[in-house]
């Protein structure tokens, strides 16, 4: 074999982040070495990996084309030293959340993971969509949990379970008291409502179509309990997931408006990117949400937390 998985780690670490220091401080490793690392897998295959811009490299056709297969070896060479030391874990899975699911889904689907795993290490990142998918297509993820949609073709989107917004208001909002809403009724007022680029303002563009240019918004958040906080304050109407709301309702520090002809349904994805080797890790990780997902056919539904949280206490 011409080339070795040190090798491979410093290609892939280049591929990620972009400069031989970035590598080299990722791997723990002398800039020098890692230099010499790249030249030497360069040199033996007469074959150059990157295009160089001053300190910065970025993978050419080639490179782009073996880094995903790097990957997958060193993953595969990582499984085979696990069994070769008889460690049960399965590492460090690195997953991607989207706001809704990661705060009220995520951590105690990666709690429940590490206690049927112990040794293993769930690192949580919570962003919207948009920023979600480009982890993912950059391989900085293992897999993600998502709430809107992602047109990447280098990207796979599956379903995972059915979830619903909610449009709310506060207890001394005009409109707290009515019925039976038109769209067109709650348009006349100010709202508070999720970023660009977030599952949930997609859901909600998706739903009001045409008139979705006639949204009169005071606020653009990117965190929900934001939202509700404003909301709670009387600063205009919101909209998201009845996940978020549930206990609000109960208390009944907002009150939740129907509105007619508003289908505000959509789906909880998983993403992947297609050249992603799928470890035994994320194959476990994926199927303790679909376990999770079985209890309930909605994600307000999934008895996460009762089970979960009994096992903690």
């Amino acid at each position: 074999m011409r080339y070795t998985l040190r090798q491979l780690q410093v290609f892939a670490a280049i591929g990620q982040h972009g400069t031989v220091s970035g590598a080299a401080q990722r791997l723990r490793m002398s800039q020098s070495a890692a230099s010499t690392a790249l030249a030497e897998l360069e040199n033996q295959f007469d074959r150059r990996l990157f295009d160089r811009d001053g300190k910065r490299l970025r993978l050419n056709e080639t490179g782009r084309l073996l880094l995903p297969k790097a990957r997958e070896l060193l993953e595969r060479a990582g499984e085979f030293e696990t069994l070769l030391t008889n460690n049960t874990s399965f590492g460090t899975l690195r997953v991607g959340a989207t706001l809704t699911i990661g705060n009220y889904l995520g951590t105690l689907l990666a709690g429940e993971f590490m206690r049927r795993y112990p040794g293993s290490r769930v690192t949580l990142e919570v962003n919207n969509t948009t920023r979600i998918a480009q982890r993912i297509a950059n391989f900085e993820l293992d897999l993600a949990l998502i709430e809107g949609e992602s047109s990447d073709p280098e990207l796979q989107m599956s379903s995972w379970v059915a979830d619903e917004l909610a449009v709310f208001c506060s207890p001394g909002h005009a409109l707290a008291k009515s019925k039976n809403l038109s769209i067109e009724r709650v348009l006349e007022h100010w709202w508070i409502v999720r970023e660009p680029g977030s599952g949930t303002r997609q859901t909600l563009d998706r739903a009001l179509g045409s008139r979705r240019n006639a949204l009169k918004i005071r606020l653009e958040l990117e965190h929900t309990e934001a939202i509700k906080r404003a909301v709670e304050a009387g600063l205009g109407i919101g909209c998201v997931s009845r996940l978020a709301l549930a206990d609000a309702f109960r208390r009944g520090s907002l009150l939740e408006l129907k509105v007619r002809a508003l289908d505000l349904r959509r789906k909880f994805h998983f993403l992947l990117h297609r050249q992603k080797y799928r470890t035994p890790g994320i194959d476990a990780f994926l199927a303790l949400c679909h376990e999770s997902s079985a209890r309930g056919a909605r994600s307000d539904q999934i008895a996460l937390s009762g089970a979960f949280t009994a096992r903690q206490t």
